[in-house]
């Protein structure tokens, strides 16, 4: 559920909001929405805010999105450059996303569309409020800058940590000017807020250690994308499409990045190239992407399927098609990033098979809840053992575990509840007013 982050995690603030020194200078009318990524790419973060943006649009308020053409992974993709969807007004920017394999195209896409966004929030009359994610890490800044210039309010969704990412990930040196000046700019973004959303008690830890105060935090998990539904009967079309009928399959499905490491799942699967039984499904899209397909063809795996993402009105039927989910996060990145994959998988009531570090979000719900396993990554000998055991265990079994984890997603991470807590917050944060309704 949404609540603040208190005390104990900050040592100091209360539970409640504090706008009163943020009172915008300009009509409170208007909301945009920055965000580079945004639905129908598949990125998460673009549909988050897609979700936010369409229930913030029903309740009668007036939101525009800025966002890029192109899409995040695929820039193949193009989308229109004006929609209205379901009352939101969606805008989308050229020259703003050239796909992940070039580092000098990406930086540049992201400069354009930071400069778009500072221009667009510049001149744009009667806003109201700003929110901003982490698409791209550093639209913050400008949105910081809008505040500082204009006045206006502005509110973080915090999806993931830069540049402690960066650096867990070995890309950046501790210490170095390049970490340096991100964590100003961090801490600069921080201090502008006027609410921030982190998505668990790890992740409003390490803000909390970076100045942000209980008071404008606020913890609201991410909700499910999918609805959980009771398990359906096969025959699977996903399992036929793909001849996987007889098999008992181990997917992961989502972002393929070296925050997410893979490596000691392909291990465990070369240990079963002759096991006619099992088989590992890869589905996502990532700059990870092309090591896991050149492992698959250096390696002969026959057993192992690797697919681009999967479209979205079937997600529901793939996912079902699953014996196991696996779940992925990178030893050094709890508090980091959010490994948002788990909610599909309870959604699609399957047991959970989770590669990570202990303590972390996934490895509290395991240790809470039997709904699956854990092992740590470079475990490549306990992984294959664990999976030997999982495949002898009775049918019945497995559907219960996957029973508890859609109960348990019904319970605590209601989806339709997660959004209106956070869409209420927000409004209030940045004291949104709805539009004038037409007589």
């Amino acid at each position: 559920m949404l609540r603040a982050a208190g005390p104990a995690l900050c040592g100091a603030g209360g539970h409640t909001l504090n706008t009163e020194k943020r009172k915008p200078k300009t009509d409170p009318c208007l909301l945009l929405i920055f965000s580079q990524t945004f639905a129908p790419d598949p990125a998460a973060v673009g549909q988050y805010m897609a979700d936010v943006a369409v229930t913030l649009a029903g309740r009668g308020y007036r939101v525009r999105v800025y966002a890029a053409q192109r899409g995040y992974d695929d820039n193949r993709r193009r989308y229109p450059r004006r929609e209205n969807m379901q009352g939101a007004d969606i805008r989308r920017l050229a020259w703003c996303s050239f796909g992940k394999r070039k580092m000098a195209l990406r930086l540049f896409g992201t400069a354009s569309f930071l400069l778009q966004c500072f221009c667009i929030g510049l001149l744009t009359r009667r806003v109201g409020g700003i929110f901003f994610s982490t698409s791209p890490p550093l639209i913050g800044f400008t949105a910081a800058w809008l505040h500082k210039l204009r006045g206006i309010p502005v509110a973080y969704w915090a999806m993931d940590l830069n540049p402690d990412q960066l650096i867990a990930m070995g890309l950046l040196r501790p210490g170095g000017w390049q970490a340096r000046w991100l964590e100003r700019m961090n801490r600069f973004i921080l201090k502008q807020a006027v609410v921030i959303f982190v998505l668990d008690r790890f992740m409003a830890r390490r803000l909390c250690e970076r100045g942000a105060g209980a008071g404008r935090m606020q913890v609201a998990p991410p909700w499910s994308r999918e609805t959980p539904t009771a398990a359906p009967p096969r025959p699977n079309a996903f399992r036929a499409q793909w001849g996987l009928q007889d098999k008992f399959i181990f997917m992961y499905s989502g972002n393929h990045s070296p925050a997410n490491p893979l490596g000691t799942l392909l291990a465990a699967a070369e240990q079963f190239t002759d096991d006619p039984q099992v088989s590992f499904v890869f589905i996502g899209a990532g700059l990870a992407k092309p090591e896991v397909n050149e492992v698959i063809r250096r390696k002969h795996l026959m057993n192992v399927l690797s697919l681009p993402w999967q479209p979205r009105e079937h997600l529901a039927e793939v996912h079902a098609a699953a014996d196991v989910h696996v779940v992925s996060l990178g030893e050094k990145l709890t508090g980091v990033i959010h490994p948002c994959k788990v909610y599909s998988a309870l959604a699609a009531g399957r047991p959970v098979l989770f590669l990570g570090p202990t303590p972390s979000y996934v490895s509290d719900l395991l240790a809470a809840h039997p709904i699956g396993w854990q092992v740590r990554h470079g475990q490549v000998g306990s992984l294959v053992e664990l999976i030997r055991q999982i495949r002898a265990t009775p049918p019945e079994r497995l559907a219960e575990m996957g029973r508890q984890g859609r109960q348990l997603l019904q319970e605590r991470f209601p989806p339709e509840l997660l959004r209106e807590q956070l869409c209420s917050a927000l409004a209030t944060a940045l004291r949104l007013e709805k539009a004038a309704r037409p007589n």
